[in-house]
């Protein structure tokens, strides 16, 4: 497998087809995609503790964070959009069904998997995917244990039109805001979880079949949490002859171009990552992890609208009302760049 990159370009990414059949599957941290702030969806203890942060976050603002959002989707895979979309920070289904319609010009049948956690902001994982091209047959949910509500861990089982069985795991980790090593433990948590659950997966399904980890992990591929914890390495050898569930993690090779998923004070961090199970990278697996036709294992979608410009290529955030210094309603569409990886079936 030739080595990963991240490519700042505003060219179309192409596939090489030859006897394969490639599914563009793309991971998007979109910055707190909230409904209304008074809406009816939300229960009354989350009202009460959004109260200020969702000050000014009516429909005609939720409506231009829709826009901007889906102004991005719609251009990936060459303009045809991704056959499947992980996101987080998303509030509930009612706003990913807005989301969904707004592109409703690429004539795709999507079809949403999301579950409500019990986070403390109420932010959640889901899946939009092509039901053209996939069936959803289950979905789990993991509760990560930790003094204070979080995210769960999303998993979506799934198979291909031609009965290919394969697994997605969204993620969103514990955030760093109070401090990296501080908060350290609680990923370390979220990591611990995620092998228990991989380790299960293998004793009913056998540890052959192809799970596509991926999330916002507020780590990078080489903090503990995700090589020591979550067993996650760049050695496809370690994955493929490994009885544990290790993990072949496919965003090592975006450090050498220096650049993020996410910047912090102008640094490029990879939060956002891919990750897969033996089954996706083994030479007898009918579903694995594939190549863009450059030879790149994944991309981090560094449009140029989402550039900040100068030295540093920060994304624009869009903010929200309440947060007037970080608030870009025109310019901005969320404050991670949305990553890519290309799922082949043979």
């Amino acid at each position: 497998m030739q080595a990963s990159s991240a490519v700042k370009s505003d060219k179309p990414f192409t596939f090489n087809f030859k006897t394969m059949k490639n599914y563009y599957i793309t991971w998007w941290n979109v910055e707190n995609l909230f409904d209304v702030e008074d809406s009816p969806h939300r229960p009354d203890y989350l009202q009460s503790r959004l109260k200020s942060e969702l000050k000014g976050w009516n429909a005609d603002v939720l409506e231009k964070k829709l826009t901007q959002l889906s102004s991005v989707i719609k251009k990936m895979n060459g303009g045809l959009g991704p056959d499947i979309l992980g996101l987080c920070e998303i509030e509930n289904k009612q706003v990913l069904t807005k989301l969904v319609e707004k592109f409703n010009s690429l004539n795709r049948n999507y079809e949403i998997a999301h579950h409500d956690t019990s986070d403390n902001r109420g932010i959640d994982i889901a899946f939009i995917y092509d039901s053209d091209l996939f069936l959803a047959e289950e979905q789990f949910h993991y509760v990560v244990l930790k003094r204070s509500a979080t995210r769960d861990i999303f998993q979506l089982n799934m198979r291909t039109v031609n009965g290919r069985e394969f697994i997605l795991i969204g993620n969103h980790w514990p955030a760093r805001s109070s401090g990296v090593f501080e908060t350290e433990p609680y990923r370390i948590i979220a990591a611990e979880t995620l092998s228990y659950w991989l380790s299960r997966i293998f004793e009913i399904r056998g540890n052959k079949i192809p799970v596509f980890i991926m999330g916002d992990f507020n780590d990078e591929c080489f903090n503990r949490s995700i090589t020591d914890y979550a067993l996650s390495t760049n050695s496809e050898d370690k994955v493929r002859y490994s009885i544990t569930p290790r993990l072949y993690n496919l965003m090592w090779a975006t450090y050498k171009d220096e650049t993020g998923s996410y910047y912090y004070d102008n640094f490029p961090l990879v939060f956002d990552q891919f990750l897969t199970t033996k089954g996706g990278i083994l030479k007898s697996s009918k579903l694995g992890a594939g190549e863009f036709s450059d030879g790149a294992n994944v991309h981090i979608e560094m449009f140029p609208e989402m550039d900040s410009g100068g030295r540093y290529p920060n994304p624009i955030r869009f903010g929200r009302p309440s947060s007037t210094s970080t608030y870009h309603p025109e310019t901005g569409y969320s404050d991670h760049y949305p990553v890519s990886m290309i799922m082949t079936e043979k």
